[in-house]
């Protein structure tokens, strides 16, 4: 992924992201539901990578999690930090955590993972192995399709994935597949869903 094209790209339009998507009140209901009923209860730190502005970090933590949000893009950090304030939010990578091995209980990816080629997803996927606890979930949200392909998303250039493949590609990573929920396009939504999976 070519990281500072995605971050140039969310910076330009951070101020409009946040309007648009800055509040757990404008993701649906049924992803808020999924959300909790896999990282809801974790009894560790769980990781909200791409957090963004913040709003499901923030969701978590009303959930009693201990959640800590990651993003590459300095303003939607700054929001975060000042929506939040009593939560933890730092600059960085999804491709390189910079936590050890085994000591994360829960990651939420939440469509954090479309920007990338798809030939980098596996890296990434066994990243997010390599920090989770035998028992760790991971939630993510993604583009589907018929086929992997690219398309032009409204920020940069993002992929979806065909979700038996995706699932394929979290089982060659390590992890099994739990749930998803998959959603129809319609005029205003391309075709996408939810997933969850856990440590194997």
């Amino acid at each position: 992924m070519e990281t500072d094209t995605v971050r140039q790209a969310y910076t330009s339009v951070a101020e409009l992201y946040i309007e648009l998507f800055g509040t757990s009140q404008q993701v649906d209901a049924n992803d808020l539901a999924l959300i909790r009923r896999h990282l809801g209860s974790r009894p560790g730190r769980v990781l909200d990578l791409g957090c963004g502005p913040g709003h499901l970090t923030g969701y978590l933590r009303e959930l009693g999690v201990d959640a800590v949000g990651i993003d590459l893009v300095p303003e939607f950090i700054a929001h975060a930090r000042a929506a939040h304030p009593s939560v933890e939010f730092h600059l960085g990578s999804l491709e390189r955590l910079d936590v050890a091995d085994e000591s994360i209980d829960g990651i939420l990816a939440w469509y954090s993972l479309i920007h990338l080629p798809p030939q980098e997803l596996d890296g990434v996927l066994k990243e997010f192995r390599r920090v989770l606890t035998p028992a760790g979930r991971l939630v993510l949200g993604t583009f589907t399709a018929d086929e992997v392909g690219a398309f032009d998303h409204k920020v940069v250039t993002a992929y979806r994935w065909p979700l038996d493949e995706f699932a394929e590609r979290l089982t060659h990573a390590g992890f099994q597949e739990v749930e998803r929920l998959p959603r129809p396009g319609d005029d205003q939504h391309r075709p996408h869903a939810a997933m969850a999976a856990v440590v194997v």
